[in-house]
């Protein structure tokens, strides 16, 4: 199946994910249809759930990336305007490369005192950044590239996934 490919992909690509988030990705298919392809996917050991988690990855010793899973966050906002196999891991240093709409975009997550790592941007024509900060005042650090910049915050909530908020640059 194509959504099996998918999954296998996206584990090899983005690391360990929740079953929530696997579900996000694949939103265009039932619950249910996502926990019998993770379930079959398992049974054929091409997945591994991870213990007392409901994480899974390609092989037991795979941990979750952070960054990676607060990009992928980001992307979700995006998810139902994109072709599941128009996004990728990118490029150090961003995490996340997807298509939208004919328009290359990069997700890129800094943490506190990470502001350097924007000026290993490599802007490309036609390419668009969403830089993740930690909040908005890191966002004056900041010496942005020669393209267009979107900055998002990821505020937690009392359910699985954060707050996305956007800022203009």
């Amino acid at each position: 199946l194509d959504e099996e490919r998918l999954v296998v992909t996206w584990l090899s690509q983005y690391g360990a994910l929740p079953k929530g988030m696997i579900t996000r990705l694949l939103y265009y298919k039932s619950s249910d249809t996502v926990g019998r392809i993770l379930m079959g996917l398992k049974r054929r050991r091409y997945i591994t759930q991870l213990k007392d988690s409901q994480y899974y990855a390609i092989d037991r010793f795979c941990e979750p990336k952070p960054r990676m899973i607060a990009a992928i966050w980001v992307l979700l906002e995006f998810i139902t305007q994109i072709d599941p196999f128009a996004h990728s891991q990118a490029d150090r240093p961003s995490q996340i490369f997807f298509l939208k709409e004919k328009t290359a975009y990069e997700i890129l997550v800094l943490y506190e005192e990470e502001d350097h790592l924007v000026r290993l941007l490599q802007p490309q024509e036609g390419t668009k950044y969403i830089i993740v900060i930690p909040n908005l005042e890191f966002a004056d650090k900041l010496i942005l590239p020669d393209a267009p910049c979107l900055f998002a915050t990821l505020e937690p909530t009392d359910r699985e996934a954060p707050k996305v908020t956007f800022y203009s640059a």
